[in-house]
C-alpha cells in the first residue's frame, strides 16, 4: 500500500483553500524548507484559523523529481493565475514546530502581528506542525458563551459602575475577543489585571504598540493607569468566586506593569488584606529588580519573565530596552528565586531560532544558574523571515534540533521544570511538585 504523505495546500485570491495530491506540504524554519514525518504533525487544534500570505508563494515537495517546488501559478485554474501560500494561526496550548514554507515575491510588507504555522491536508483533515504543550482548556473556545459573557459583563459594570478598568475590559472581551477578559467574566481561571499605558521596552513584535510604517496593532494599549482601588475590586471579585484562582498584571493590551509600580503594591496589598486565596502573577519584562522587590515583599505570588532568547545580543535586538539591560532581567530573577517566588519564563519561541544547538545550550544554562521553576513554549507572533533579518541571524539548517525534541529533552533534563503554555495555579504547581 502506497505510503499517505501530507498534501500541499494552497489558496486563490478568493481565499478559497485547494489541496494538490501531487505535491507534498512542506515546513519552514529560518527560510531553509523541510519535509515532515507523521510525528511532526497533529490534527488542526479547535478554534484555530488558516490564512492566506500576499505576496509570498508557497512551496511543496515533488516526489517524482526530489525537489522543493515554488508555485507560481494555480494549478487548479483554466487560466494563468497567481497562487498563495497558506498558515495556521494554531490555538492557545500549542507550539508551532514550523512555519508556512513560502517565498517572498514583490517586495511585501511585513506580515500581521501572528504565528504561522505550517498547515497541510493529511488523512481526510487538516494537519499542522505543533506541539501540545498544555492540556488545560483554559482558553477553549468552544468552553466560552459568548452571550454569558456579554450579560455578565453588563452585570458586573452594574455593580461596580465607576470602575474603569471593568469597561476597559469588556471592550478587550466582546471587541477584540481576548481570551482572558472573557474568563474573567464568565469566573475561570486567570483574570486579567491592566494597568500600564507605559513601557520602557520597544519589542519589534509589540501586539499593543507599533510605529505607523510598521504592522497593526492586535490589540490597542490601555490609555490610563487605574487606581488601585478599581484593580483589587476586580481582582476580589475573581478571587472569590472561582476555585483556584489566578489574577495577572501584564497583559497584552498594556505596555510594562513595573512602571506602574506604585499602583500594583498598593492593589496587592488592598487584595491580601481581605484574602489569602489564589495567586497574584505579574508577567513582565523585569527590567526593574527594584520595584519587583516591593511587589514581592507586598504579596506577589509569582512572576513570568517573557524572553524571546537566553543569548543577550538576541534579546537586546528583540526587545531594544530603554534604561535597562538583560543584567537586570536576571538579577530580578535571581531576587524573585531567593524570596521563594514561582519563576516562570515566557519563551517566545520561532521554529528555526529557538531549536537551534547554540540557543538550546544557553537556555539550559539560565535554568540551571537560576533555577527557574516554568518554561512556558509561547509561539512569538512576528514574520517568520522578517525575525531572522531584523536579528541578524546566519540560518544554519544543520543546526537546528527541532521543537518537539527540545521540549522533549528539557523535560528529560530538568523533571522538575514545569512545562506548559499557561500561568499555573496553586493546585496545577502542587501537582507538579
Amino acid at each position: 500500500m502506497r505510503k499517505q504523505l501530507p498534501q500541499l495546500l494552497i489558496s486563490d485570491s478568493k481565499g478559497r483553500i485547494y489541496n494538490l495530491p501531487h505535491l507534498e506540504a512542506t515546513g519552514m524554519k529560518g527560510g531553509c524548507f523541510f519535509r515532515f514525518s507523521g510525528r511532526e504533525l497533529i490534527k488542526l487544534p479547535s478554534g484555530s484559523e488558516l490564512f492566506r500570505f500576499p505576496s509570498r508563494r508557497p512551496v511543496g515537495y515533488n516526489q517524482k523529481s526530489g525537489a522543493f517546488v515554488v508555485l507560481e501559478k494555480d494549478p487548479w485554474a483554466r487560466k494563468a493565475k497567481e497562487c498563495f501560500a497558506v498558515a495556521a494561526f494554531i490555538s492557545p496550548g500549542f507550539t508551532v514546530s514550523h512555519n508556512s514554507s513560502y517565498r517572498e515575491t514583490n517586495h511585501p510588507r511585513i506580515l500581521p502581528l501572528f504565528s504561522y504555522a505550517a498547515v497541510a491536508f493529511y488523512k481526510g483533515e487538516f494537519y499542522v506542525a505543533a506541539v501540545r504543550v498544555d492540556q488545560e482548556r483554559r482558553q477553549d473556545l468552544r468552553l466560552m458563551n459568548i452571550d454569558l459573557v456579554k450579560k455578565n459583563a453588563a452585570q458586573l459594570g452594574k455593580l461596580f459602575p465607576r470602575n474603569r478598568l471593568i469597561r476597559h475590559l469588556k471592550n478587550c472581551a466582546l471587541v477584540y475577543g481576548c481570551p482572558a477578559a472573557k474568563n474573567l467574566f464568565l469566573s475561570r481561571y486567570e483574570a486579567p489585571l491592566p494597568t500600564s499605558p507605559f513601557c520602557n521596552a520597544r519589542c519589534i513584535g509589540c501586539i499593543s504598540f507599533q510605529p505607523k510604517e510598521r504592522c497593526s496593532l492586535t490589540q490597542p494599549r490601555i490609555k490610563f493607569v487605574p487606581f488601585a482601588e478599581e484593580v483589587a475590586e476586580i481582582a476580589l471579585f475573581h478571587l472569590s468566586r472561582v476555585k483556584d484562582p489566578v489574577v495577572s498584571f501584564g497583559q497584552g493590551c498594556e505596555g510594562e506593569p513595573l512602571l506602574a509600580a506604585d499602583v500594583l503594591e498598593k492593589s496587592i496589598k488592598l487584595i491580601r488584606k481581605k484574602t489569602a486565596k489564589g495567586i497574584i502573577n505579574v508577567n513582565t519584562n523585569a527590567s526593574r529588580p527594584k520595584a519587583l522587590a516591593r511587589l514581592i515583599d507586598a504579596g506577589l505570588d509569582s512572576i513570568r519573565v517573557s524572553l524571546n532568547s537566553a543569548r543577550p545580543k538576541y534579546y537586546t535586538k528583540y526587545y531594544r530596552p530603554q534604561k535597562y539591560t538583560f543584567k537586570d532581567v536576571l538579577e530580578s530573577i535571581r531576587f524573585a528565586k531567593k524570596k521563594g517566588t514561582f519563576v516562570c519564563i515566557n519563551y517566545l519561541t520561532m521554529p528555526g531560532f529557538t531549536d537551534t544547538q547554540d540557543e538550546f545550550a544557553a537556555l539550559k544554562n539560565l535554568i540551571e544558574n537560576l533555577r527557574i521553576d516554568m518554561i512556558q513554549w509561547r509561539n512569538l507572533n512576528y514574520d517568520p523571515l522578517w525575525y531572522f533579518r531584523d536579528l541578524g541571524v546566519a540560518v544554519n539548517g544543520l543546526k537546528m534540533l527541532g521543537i518537539r525534541t527540545v521540549i522533549d529533552s528539557l523535560r528529560k533534563s530538568f523533571p522538575k521544570v514545569m512545562t506548559g503554555y499557561f500561568n499555573p495555579s496553586q493546585m496545577r504547581i502542587r501537582r507538579h511538585r
